[in-house]
């Protein structure tokens, strides 16, 4: 049994002088990310068996994404090796009142031209326990997005369990109906899913009633349970006090009843890949047979320390 993630991994490309702004570095801090290679690296980090799912170039920069995760105890087996370029971000960190920058160079990665097909998922899934996926691959292309309701698909029909992380990148969907039909799609598959306010708003059009982020959120995960049909949804609730400092929460939805955990006020390190350390936690703790309860306060402290590494 294990967890089993696809996804695209990029080269991170970070001004090597701390608080230097993109337009200004003359050297850069090397490192290699992405959604679910994050949830990959954290899940394997506590102690978990896990496949990340993906396909980079026959270069130097490819095989380093891959060793990167190998080193971290994550199988790479089967991600497949071909195609013209990595992806690139450039990350801008922020500071006090100006904030974090995110710049991204991912035309034609070599996963954004897969072709349908070319993933064994009877393979690849047999006797996992979960199939993590977000909504970022499937915006990549027509193809990704084929490739990523079929892994759901056909992980639902061999009973593996589907998580399903609502990533919504504005800048990579061509209008916000599209991403909607293809989300609707993976939700159906999806046996739990991860997501926050912004992309309710942002993708469904939900508004949300409360005097602040909690009492919002709150409603904002009953509103999403009743619109997806899903008994089992995880939220992170983030209040900007800065650029530098952020006070966080999280709060999940299980079989009716609703899971707050403590709230943290941290200082920022890097805010990149918190979220994805949120939902590693999460299914790490859901994988152990863990209570709700005790599940959110475990993928709550793991969001938090993230900040601070």
């Amino acid at each position: 049994m294990g967890f089993v993630t696809f996804g695209e991994i990029m080269l991170r490309l970070t001004p090597s002088s701390r608080g230097n702004r993109l337009v200004l570095a003359d050297s850069f801090s090397v490192g290699y990310a992405g959604a679910e290679s994050n949830v990959a690296i954290s899940l394997a980090c506590l102690g978990n068996q896990v496949d990340f799912i993906s396909k980079v170039p026959n270069n130097p920069m490819g095989k380093a994404a891959l060793l990167g995760l190998n080193k971290f105890g994550v199988a790479t087996d089967n991600t497949l090796v071909g195609g013209k370029r990595l992806g690139t971000y450039f990350i801008e960190h922020g500071s006090s009142i100006r904030p974090s920058r995110v710049e991204y160079d991912r035309l034609g990665s070599s996963i954004s031209e897969i072709t349908l097909g070319e993933f064994e998922w009877k393979t690849i899934l047999k006797d996992k326990e979960w199939l993590h996926l977000s909504g970022i691959t499937p915006a990549l292309s027509d193809q990704c997005a084929e490739e990523t309701v079929l892994a759901a698909q056909v992980a639902k029909k061999m009973g593996v369990k589907v998580s399903f992380d609502l990533n919504f990148r504005r800048t990579l969907w061509s209008n916000t109906n599209t991403a909607k039909r293809i989300f609707n799609q993976i939700i159906h598959h999806s046996d739990l899913i991860f997501g926050n306010l912004g992309v309710l708003g942002d993708v469904y059009g939900v508004t949300f009633d409360g005097k602040n982020s909690l009492e919002r959120t709150k409603n904002a995960i009953f509103k999403a349970s009743s619109l997806f049909g899903k008994d089992h949804m995880v939220f992170t609730i983030r209040d900007h006090l800065s650029a530098s400092k952020n006070r966080l929460q999280g709060i999940a939805y299980s079989k009716g009843e609703i899971f707050i955990s403590k709230p943290y006020d941290v200082q920022i390190e890097d805010r990149f890949g918190t979220g994805d350390a949120f939902a590693a936690a999460y299914l790490h703790a859901t994988s152990k047979g863990w209570e709700a309860s005790r599940a959110i306060e475990f993928a709550t402290c793991a969001f938090a320390l993230k900040h601070t590494l």
